[in-house]
């Protein structure tokens, strides 16, 4: 059998290492190898990476950059708490997919809309937000986020460090890697996220080395149909496997890959409904965060959703790396749920 990954990034690179030794499978990548970067943000939780990149013979710990004790979330007029961490950490994530892709035969500067993949029995589209080989989405939503790569001579905060802004729309983060730089970035639904991170920069400014800006898709999996369409599968974030209010996608995406590895092995008319069933939460969660956009929400009526992401985290503290409490997440939507003006950083 013969899969072609549209999209080297890391749930599609991962997906292809899990079945490689089972079938003949080639990456195609739109970046060229030289130029490749790995786009977004690098934090995740140790634990749950170190169980996954164990699968094929990868030691995450050696791709660790910081690894946080604490991190701090400012609250607008209300000043600020610290969450205690458990293991969430910065890590290399461009040198983790690189070692993905030393494994495989992998084709870049590809433009896969324009690549022939006929003679191929299954082609699995990775392209993230793109969804460049699926149908388009009926309703889409997403966030726009621009993030910094900054050099800091002594950098400013040690640790991460986190901003939600008014209406639960986003949020800005600061998360230190290594050699005192540190990934500055913000995503917001209401475009608020340029003047919010040139904000922080002109508070704390460094030597800006590299600017990436993208849309994240928060649309879950149960609105991104069809997962399956045409000999094209989905992957990760193409078919919303993203964190509705955090916007975390590189752990999710990759559990979506172990759900796809095991539906090729028993045929993939299962695996949308595998995948629905696996996040259902996360439709669960949007409904909350949508209700709070559109200023719909109601404590009484929607107290179910509102503890749905306190919940699902709560349970898997590991696998977030960080203790979750209640009075923290209550903290936060009633500060921002009212759509107080954010100010000061």
């Amino acid at each position: 059998m013969k899969i072609a990954v549209a999209g080297g990034g890391v749930a599609g690179s991962y997906f292809a290492n899990l079945i490689k030794d089972a079938y003949e499978v080639a990456v195609f990548e739109r970046q060229k190898c030289e130029n490749f970067r790995a786009i977004c943000a690098w934090g995740t939780s140790k634990h749950e990476m170190r169980r996954l990149a164990g699968r094929i013979g990868l030691n995450f710990d050696e791709y660790i950059l910081h690894e946080g004790k604490e991190m701090i979330v400012k609250l607008p007029d209300e000043g600020e708490f610290s969450i205690k961490l458990k293991g969430l950490c910065t890590f290399n994530k461009k040198k983790f997919i690189l070692d993905m892709h030393s494994r495989l035969k992998v084709y870049y500067g590809v433009d896969v809309k324009n690549a022939k993949l006929t003679n191929f029995d299954l082609i699995v589209d990775a392209t993230g937000f793109h969804r460049a080989l699926l149908p388009r989405i009926a309703r889409d939503y997403y966030i726009p986020t621009v993030e910094y790569l900054v050099k800091y001579s002594s950098p400013p905060i040690e640790d991460f460090y986190l901003m939600p802004l008014t209406h639960l729309g986003g949020y800005l983060w600061y998360f230190p890697l290594s050699n005192n730089l540190a990934h500055v970035g913000v995503g917001d639904y209401f475009n608020r996220h340029r003047e919010a991170l040139n904000e922080f920069i002109t508070r704390y400014p460094g030597e800006v080395i590299d600017i990436v800006g993208r849309p994240v898709r928060i649309a879950p999996p149960h609105l991104c149909n069809p997962i399956v369409s045409d000999g094209v599968v989905g992957l990760g974030e193409s078919i919303g496997t993203v964190h509705p209010v955090i916007g975390e996608g590189i752990i999710p995406g990759m559990q979506c890959a172990e759900l796809l590895a095991r539906s090729v092995e028993e045929g993939v008319e299962q695996y949308p409904i595998k995948v629905l069933k696996s996040f259902s939460v996360f439709y669960t969660i949007f409904q909350f965060i949508r209700k709070v956009h559109n200023s719909s929400f109601n404590y009484l009526r929607d107290f179910r959703l509102l503890l749905s992401p306190y919940i699902y985290m709560k349970l898997r503290e590991d696998r977030f790396g960080m203790k979750i409490r209640l009075k923290d997440w209550l903290r936060i939507v009633e500060s921002y749920r009212k759509g107080r003006t954010a100010t000061k950083i």
